[in-house]
């Protein structure tokens, strides 16, 4: 199991720093500074989140059950969130209109939140004792 976290926030940082280069050189060129700007948090959270699950992976504190729950919250979080952040800030270039996605976002995000409570929920109910 922490192969393959391991590896899938491997794949996360790779792309999000492809994505970031991206979007600071050919993006720049083509996008609105606040269309630019949405982009980059996009770009912030999947690398985040790279890091998040990096932690996940090396951290002896939770079970494998608790970590593939992570994983998978993480993962379907990043997708939805910083994948519907992507399509929504490159509409203008696309010129789809991504908005019906736009409610994916919030649900992406509370994901997210879900696996940072568990971790922290995981993390309080551990005794001091160890």
């Amino acid at each position: 199991m922490d192969k393959k976290i391991i590896s899938t926030a491997g794949f996360f940082g790779m792309t999000a720093i492809i994505l970031g280069a991206f979007g600071a050189h050919a993006l720049k060129k083509v996008l609105t500074t606040d269309e630019l700007a949405t982009f980059e948090v996009g770009v912030k959270y999947q690398m985040y989140h790279a890091l998040f699950l990096l932690f996940i992976g090396l951290t002896p504190l939770l079970t494998a059950k608790t970590k593939k729950t992570i994983l998978a919250l993480t993962i379907t979080g990043v997708m939805l969130f910083s994948g519907s952040i992507y399509l929504l800030s490159t509409m203008s270039i696309s010129k789809i209109n991504f908005k019906t996605i736009g409610f994916l976002t919030p649900i992406g995000g509370a994901l997210l939140i879900a696996a940072w409570g568990l971790l922290l929920f995981q993390i309080a109910k551990k005794s001091d004792k160890n």
